[in-house]
């Protein structure tokens, strides 16, 4: 169903000074950024090797980043999985019993095709599954 780490999400409390430290301190070059309406986030790519670490900024502080910072503090806030067809993947993860937050696909940052695992069913890790065209 996986083949591969699509990217890592870290939520930051200000994007500009976490971008700073990835170019400046791991010479990480910004691949691009977006604001994500629905998400409610601004988001920086970082692309490393095969995979990407999506930097998160919350622009509403009822945002789902907003809230994750507040309770848990910035870090690591998901990890997304690359599928090939992201409706099948959901509908065999609700056959295992796998609790999702997003039945139905959604459209996320960098227009990839995503959806939400629950922590609970998958031991305490947001879990992104990320279809790309």
């Amino acid at each position: 169903m996986v083949n591969k780490i699509d990217h890592i999400g870290i939520a930051v409390k200000n994007l500009d000074e976490a971008l700073k430290f990835y170019e400046e301190v791991l010479g990480i070059k910004c691949g691009g950024t977006e604001v994500g309406e629905e998400q409610k986030v601004k988001v920086a790519f970082l692309p490393i090797g095969d995979t990407e670490i999506e930097l998160l900024e919350s622009t509403d502080e009822d945002g789902p980043v907003a809230k994750f910072i507040e309770k848990r503090g910035e870090g690591i806030q998901h990890i997304a999985y690359r599928v090939d067809d992201i409706e099948k993947a959901i509908e065999e993860l609700k056959e295992k019993g796998i609790r999702m937050i997003d039945e139905k696909p959604r459209y996320g940052a960098g227009g990839a095709r995503i959806a939400f695992l629950h922590p609970k069913s998958t031991y305490g890790v947001l879990i992104e599954l990320c279809e790309r065209k």
